[in-house]
């Protein structure tokens, strides 16, 4: 028998096939959670900007997230990418998607947080340079002092810098929790993809509904 050429099989069939192979598996929450905004600035949200992609509903989505995170007693933590003003410190990332420009600068209107997103004066805020939150951050050492297990995730964009943090949490011994409508990219087709590969391989992809019933109904 010729074996099955899984380019043309339909999503639940694949899902099936997934789960068959042993992928998919899901973690669940874990007892100390922490809400992490991956990136949910300007320039995902403002028309004509180069890194535009009409991710409003996700920024609306992550602002209600947020505030249902501090009514929980849940620690909220931001990201944003922020470069020296020729790009020195991006890197190969700064050489290879030249649209990062728009966050050159420590006055790039781009690169502040999309309303009615705003961190508090107590919450932390991560500024990286590189793809994942991760990376060249403290926030790793920061969520271990913090004594949290779980990384709850959304922001921008889905296939960029929230998929590069979940991939990261995971592999710094956190659960990882991506939220699908709290993240966002520039194409259905890829947000569906990576949402399906993510929630096989390296997190729990789990409904806003569902996250926000788990907030609310915290000890």
């Amino acid at each position: 028998m010729a074996p099955t050429d899984r380019r043309d099989t339909p999503p639940d069939d694949l899902s099936a096939d997934y789960a068959a192979a042993g992928f998919g598996n899901r973690l669940g929450f874990g007892q100390r959670p922490a809400l992490i905004l991956v990136d949910p600035v300007k320039a995902y949200v403002t028309p004509g900007a180069p890194l535009y992609a009409g991710v409003e509903a996700a920024v609306a989505a992550c602002a209600e997230l947020a505030e249902a995170a501090r009514a929980a007693g849940v620690p909220v933590i931001f990201t944003r990418v922020r470069y020296m003003a020729d790009g020195a410190d991006g890197g190969r990332f700064y050489q290879k998607v030249a649209a990062l420009a728009c966050f050159a600068g420590d006055d790039a209107p781009l690169g502040a947080f999309a309303e009615p997103l705003a961190p508090r004066a107590d919450e932390v805020v991560v500024t990286k340079q590189y793809a994942s939150a991760f990376f060249g951050t403290s926030l790793a050492a920061t969520l271990t002092a913090m004594a949290v297990d779980t990384c709850l995730i959304g922001g921008l964009t889905t296939s960029g810098c929230v998929r590069a943090t979940a991939l990261d949490a995971l592999q710094h011994g956190f659960i990882p929790v991506v939220i699908p409508e709290a993240c966002g990219d520039r194409d259905a087709r890829v947000q569906a993809a990576n949402l399906f590969d993510l929630g096989q391989k390296y997190a729990d992809v789990v409904a806003m509904a569902e996250v926000l019933a788990h907030l609310r109904d915290r000890p």
